[in-house]
């Protein structure tokens, strides 16, 4: 008989856990630190300093540019929260902060219209147009005596789809009143200022005056990311070092990845649950493969390029999974996976290739993205290449590889 419902619940509340704090990891979690963004914060205040000197002096508009995962919107953020909350508490100056996703809200007036939500404007129920609230939410805050920084984020698809018209709407907003006290002030968020070239010459120039550049993270930044989060997220002694160092490996720009912080902490938290899932109380390189695997769209293509792989670089590919799953590192020395090869066409009874011939075959599986290889550097006696493989688990990427190389083996037997 199946145990009941609750009994099953029950049963997977009281088991422990690896985490105390997954929320750290998520995209949304705003931290206490903002490690290698440093200077960009610097920027900012810099830039919004004049909302503590000279209040309503001036509407400042500042651009922040980089691709995804750069810790533009975390940073911003992050600005808006301690910044506002130091205005007031040492300042005395009323300033908040908005932030609004123009993925969701895509048109000029439900821009407006959540401006004035977040800013807690008393709007009538009568529908108001576009013009109407903005006069509103400009009439609320001399009321208050309170100035706001706007953040629009992922402008460049507001700026797509609202068009010049509704961009020059906000960003001029003060052109026609120029004694009136500039209480709002912008920041736009966006992946490059290619974008922007959609609009009219002289709105995209204003726009231009005030950049902050986020670039890629390199793996010695995401790895200083991912250990103050994995010190947050999970209890002492679950992550060590070579698991976090590995996840920056592959996500690096340095390393040829993307330099996307956001998609190096889901790797860790996804990692995370599956050692959860299976009882263990270590996160190790393995469920990290694991967790490559369920998010990356390049397993699949990878899967397809292994199907038409020839036999030797089959047999390579089979030797370095081997050696991976014995040493349990997250690198391999290439000799080692050619002594592992050189068994394995024993094995099957094929004779071995030369080791310029192996070395190429190597070579072919990283161009492939099959697997990756470095040159070791500090701590490696002499100069080797380095092995290892991002995707997984290894156990069922052994079991597909040792399928391929007995059909190919049969194959070329006939």
């Amino acid at each position: 008989m199946p145990p009941p419902t609750w009994e099953i619940i029950e049963g997977e509340l009281g088991k422990p856990s690896i985490f105390k704090g997954k929320e750290s990891l998520a995209p949304e979690f705003l931290p206490d630190k903002l490690p290698h963004r440093e200077e960009q914060l610097r920027e900012l205040v810099n830039n919004f300093k004049h909302l503590i000197t000279s209040p309503g002096s001036f509407s400042q508009k500042v651009l922040l540019v980089g691709s995804i995962g750069t810790g533009k919107t975390a940073t911003a953020r992050v600005f808006g929260r301690d910044f506002t909350r130091l205005a007031r508490q040492k300042h005395h100056v009323n300033i908040r902060y908005v932030h609004i996703n123009c993925h969701r809200n895509r048109t000029l007036y439900n821009v407006v219209l959540e401006i004035a939500r977040q800013l807690e404007v008393p709007l009538p129920s009568r529908g108001l147009s576009v013009q109407e609230m903005y006069t509103a939410i400009l009439n609320y805050l001399d009321e208050e005596n309170m100035y706001a920084i706007i953040a629009l984020d992922e402008f460049d698809y507001f700026a797509s789809i609202a068009g010049s018209d509704a961009v020059y709407f906000l960003v001029r907003t003060y052109d026609e009143y120029a004694d009136m006290i500039k209480r709002l002030n912008f920041i736009f968020i966006t992946r490059s200022t290619s974008s922007l070239s959609l609009l009219d010459s002289a709105t995209e120039s204003y726009l231009l005056k005030h950049i902050i550049r986020f670039n890629p993270y390199s793996s010695k930044e995401l790895y200083d990311i991912l250990v103050y989060r994995a010190s947050q997220a999970f209890y002492e002694g679950v992550v060590d070092d070579d698991v976090l160092k590995y996840i920056a490996e592959l996500e690096g720009v340095d390393k040829g990845g993307k330099g996307n912080a956001r998609f190096a902490l889901e790797l860790l938290m996804l990692a995370g649950e599956a050692a959860e899932k299976e009882g263990s109380l270590k996160v190790t390189i393995e469920h990290v493969r694991k967790a490559v695997s369920a998010i990356s769209p390049e397993v699949t293509m990878v899967s397809e390029a292994i199907l038409y792989l020839p036999l030797h670089e089959l047999l390579v590919l089979w030797a370095l999974i081997r050696q991976l799953k014995r040493v349990k590192q997250p690198y391999v020395k290439i000799g080692d996976v050619e002594k592992e090869y050189n068994m394995l066409c024993e094995m099957i009874g094929e004779a071995p290739r030369k080791h310029t011939q192996v070395y190429e075959y190597v070579m072919n599986l990283k161009r492939a993205s099959i697997i990756d290889a470095k040159t070791s550097g500090k701590g490696q006696r002499g100069r080797t290449t380095l092995l290892s493989i991002r995707y997984g688990p290894l156990d069922t990427l052994e079991r597909f590889v040792e399928d391929l190389v007995r059909k190919r083996k049969i194959g070329a037997d006939i």
